[in-house]
């Protein structure tokens, strides 16, 4: 599953620094002069987000052999010209603080989440009703606010395959799994979804989203999930006049294996809790970039904690569950190169108006000098459908100001509106969200006559932007 899980989340990263090639990760500019820096200094970044959507397509050998020594190449194309230009000290400590204070525990989560539920195993089987899906899809969409769009997605996704492999009719099934599941349920937490964990890097309380966005994810994933209900429910009906399919894996006792991750997840969460509420002031200096203490600590205990995942779960659960290190290895290297790469973007964007992103910031202001809300919701969200919504997430929190205190309070509102478009329009294409290609693949894999690329995205477009338009009228316009 090297490639599914990997296209998801790099993939989409990909036109995006190209055309905004903006702060996707480092916290700050450090000494670089971002109001006189000029566009040249995103090639390498562009070059990087083009290798990773092209090169699994047009030479996909290479790819598979050689993504993380092209990574590297265009991370050296950013390191070395900085050091030359700037200094080794300023470039050093640019770079190290877009690696150590935010690539560190970015990578370290999502780790931990596909571990751990890499353990969980949903053996046995039941028959798919339209009742029955759509509670399995509900389910997943809370589930993926606690373990995250990937593990939610990890664990469910072979189940609901199961349950509707004698349906001649089961693709809408999987598409709308990928709404709900892989995207819309992880809006509530940082733990759901990528972009939502790099805004809690960057100061946002823990439950801010939960607070603030439960409106808008009860709306969204409630007429989803209605919209759903309504279309298995007519393709139930047509299919009870068709000639019957063998289950290939007839209903026998639902059964929920590897219990012992659970305790485990629930850690994870209790770490991060920890770091959002434990504030020693302790902190070490490495490199000139400043460590504190409290997400030192966080990083450990979820590495930890992953790591006795592995210790306590039986291999065969997660033989069944199709588990291999080749997606978070690809995701690792391939984000190191990001997070490098987009260090002289962030520069240049944090010079706002003075900046050579100047139209951007004027795109999203409104005549009075605010934040234009629904102009973020609907760019955050558009950028989100191709590219990851990660660093998509991020462009738009530094166009807003990049200070969580406003942004939590006087803002909340611009807030809500990027994180709403981030995490909920990475489902309106394969590429939007980690999980997206990934729960895709496995579909195809178990013979389910996924649509294509453009096949989804009709699918996308005929339930998700109508959704959509309606809830920039009811909660940004």
């Amino acid at each position: 599953m090297r490639g599914p899980f990997s296209y998801a989340i790099p993939c989409a990263v990909t036109v995006f620094a190209i055309l905004f090639p903006g702060t996707a990760f480092a916290a700050e500019d450090h000494g670089l002069p971002g109001a006189s820096m000029s566009l040249w200094w995103t090639l390498p970044f562009a070059g990087l987000l083009l290798s990773i959507a092209t090169g699994p397509l047009l030479f996909p050998h290479v790819w598979e052999h050689h993504y993380g020594k092209i990574a590297a190449l265009w991370g050296a194309l950013v390191v070395l010209p900085l050091a030359v230009a700037f200094g080794v000290p300023t470039a050093t400590e640019a770079v190290l603080h877009a690696l150590l204070t935010e690539y560190m525990s970015f990578i370290i989560l999502l780790f931990a989440l596909f571990t751990i539920s890499g353990g969980i195993l949903i053996a046995g089987n039941i028959h798919g009703t339209p009742l029955v899906n759509a509670g399995l899809l509900l389910v997943g969409a809370l589930l993926a606010s606690v373990i995250g769009t990937t593990g939610a997605s990890m664990i469910l996704i072979r189940p609901i395959i199961r349950a509707n492999d004698n349906r001649p009719f089961n693709a809408h099934v999987v598409i709308f799994f990928i709404f709900l599941v892989s995207n819309i349920g992880g809006s509530l937490t940082p733990l759901g979804d990528p972009p939502l964990f790099v805004g809690f890097l960057r100061g946002v309380d823990f439950f801010w989203t939960t607070a603030n966005l439960w409106r808008e994810t009860l709306f969204v994933g409630g007429v989803v999930l209605a919209v759903f209900l309504g279309i298995d429910i007519i393709l139930h009906r047509r299919e009870a006049g068709a000639p019957k399919i063998k289950d290939p894996t007839p209903d026998t006792k639902v059964r929920l294996r590897g219990l012992a991750n659970l305790p485990l997840l629930a850690g994870v969460i209790g770490a991060i809790l920890l770091s959002a509420t434990w504030k020693p002031g302790v902190s070490f200096s490495v490199c000139g970039v400043s460590l504190e203490l409290q997400n030192l600590v966080r990083d450990v205990m979820i590495l930890a904690l992953a790591l006795v995942s592995l210790a306590i779960s039986r291999k065969e659960y997660r033989e069944a569950n199709g588990f291999n290190w080749g997606p978070i290895s690809e995701v690792a290297k391939l984000f190191a190169g990001i997070f490098i790469c987009i260090v002289p973007v962030v520069a240049i964007l944090r010079a706002g108006h003075e900046g050579a992103l100047a139209p951007l910031v004027a795109l999203v202001t409104s005549p009075s000098g605010g934040p234009n809300d629904l102009a973020y919701f609907w760019l955050t969200g558009a950028l989100s459908s191709f590219l990851d919504n990660a660093p998509t997430y991020l462009v738009f929190f530094e166009l807003a100001g990049g200070d969580p205190r406003h942004l939590m309070t006087e803002f909340a509102s611009t807030l809500a509106a990027i994180s709403a478009g981030a995490v909920f329009m990475g489902a309106n294409t394969y590429i939007g969200n980690a999980p997206n290609f990934m729960v895709y693949a496995i579909a195809r894999h178990r013979g389910v006559k996924m649509p294509g690329f453009f096949g989804y995205m009709a699918w996308s477009g005929l339930v998700l932007i109508p959704t959509f338009l309606v809830t920039g009228f009811l909660f940004f316009g």
